[in-house]
């Protein structure tokens, strides 16, 4: 399963690969890297976007200061 996010501004997909997560940043031309982050694998998938949120905070900004899920 592959979960999408926007972390202010920038959109980033994490996917369940075995007990843990690997996570890539999403670019405007549909590519995807590695990302420079590691999500634990004891976050369950209902808290990846708080995980993120506190993860990222210091990248708010007064006109994206959210963490949304994708469709």
């Amino acid at each position: 399963m592959e979960y999408r996010f926007d972390v202010f501004g920038n959109r980033v997909a994490i996917r369940r690969v075995g007990d843990g997560w690997q996570a890539f940043d999403l670019g405007n031309e549909g590519k995807r890297r590695p990302a420079g982050f590691v999500v634990p694998a004891f976050i369950e998938a209902a808290g990846l976007c708080q995980y993120l949120a506190d993860l990222f905070h210091e990248s708010a900004k007064r006109s994206n200061d959210q963490v949304t899920p994708l469709d």
